[in-house]
């Protein structure tokens, strides 16, 4: 049975949907069919939930056995994989692919995570894009918003964030820990050679993916020449016209009941009457200094570990 032998471990909200999907069709790249199961982020289990939120990841961990006993044909976006034998599930169907890989976001926020797949596959290659962890969080905050699982302004909900620190994991935590990544990536540069961890910036890839993937085919050893299709972009985050309305958005968009139901042109109808446009919700001014001060000294840090200017950040 083939073993995996590279992680994409983030940071969450820096194009980590798409990058699956790009590397999922190169023919030299097997990718677990679950985006993010999760398995090394130990610290993520159920009992470590904020109790409010220990039952919906109670009802994950039963979702990912369901999709686990199943053929897995379809892309699974999210889970948690607790059992070893589980995860190797995940690679079973590899075949002769020189790249196996997954992709689970929460490896770079977990303390655990880098430690567990160093101890497993020493060998592996990990995979970092950093986004400006202002504007990361923002991004968030607007998934929370679509998904409705967050209410009012982005600047209630960061300080909803520091006033339930150390609840447990859950809406509020680890929203403002994901954006410290000098202790994130000093982790893995801690338990893997230098040489074996890939770090990108997202901001200096908008303007031309193409050759990001070429990098990143590259650090892994297959043709770099390949061209998936980057037309389409993944997981961007509608924000409903009306408050209220989108926890029933959100699950009508993402059943597969309604998926099936409602032709293309509909969707889009409907897409068109309940969405805000792409990019309509914007960072103010006076939250983007906000973050920019709350961020500032891990910036700082993180320049000196990567020894590069990231003062973009900042601005």
């Amino acid at each position: 049975m083939r073993e995996p032998n590279f992680f994409l471990v983030g940071a969450p909200k820096a194009g980590s949907t798409s990058l699956y999907y790009h590397l999922r069709q190169h023919p030299d790249i097997y990718m677990s069919p679950m985006k993010e199961p999760s398995y090394f982020c130990f610290e993520f289990r159920p009992e470590n939930h904020a109790p409010a939120f220990r039952a919906r990841a109670l009802d994950a961990v039963n979702r990912t056995q369901e999709y686990l006993r199943g053929p897995m044909n379809e892309v699974s976006h999210g889970g948690m994989v607790c059992e070893w034998e589980d995860y190797l599930r995940l690679f079973a169907a590899a075949g002769t692919e020189r790249a196996v890989g997954e992709a689970s976001v929460c490896y770079l926020v977990s303390h655990a995570a880098a430690g567990a797949i160093a101890a497993r596959y020493p060998h592996a290659r990990i995979l970092m894009v950093l986004r400006s962890p202002a504007d990361r969080a923002f991004s968030q905050y607007l998934q929370g918003l679509a998904e409705g699982y967050v209410t009012g302004s982005f600047q209630q909900y960061v300080r909803a964030c520091l006033r339930h620190a150390g609840e447990g994991y859950g809406i509020h935590e680890p929203f403002l820990e994901m954006g410290f990544y000098a202790a994130q990536v000093q982790r893995y540069l801690d338990h893997f050679p230098r040489n074996q961890v890939g770090i990108w910036i997202y901001e200096e890839h908008l303007a031309e993916p193409r050759e990001l993937l070429c990098q990143i085919f590259r650090f892994l050893k297959v043709e770099e020449n390949f061209q998936p299709d980057t037309s389409t972009r993944h997981h961007q985050p509608r924000v409903p016209k009306m408050a209220g309305s989108s926890r029933a958005l959100h699950w009508a968009r993402t059943t597969s009941l309604s998926r099936k139901a409602l032709l293309a042109p509909v969707r889009r109808v409907v897409r068109d009457v309940f969405y805000r446009p792409p990019g309509a919700v914007t960072m103010s001014a006076a939250d983007r200094t906000l973050m920019h001060e709350f961020y500032a000294g891990d910036v700082r840090k993180l320049e000196t570990i990567l020894n590069r200017d990231l003062s973009g950040w900042l601005v």
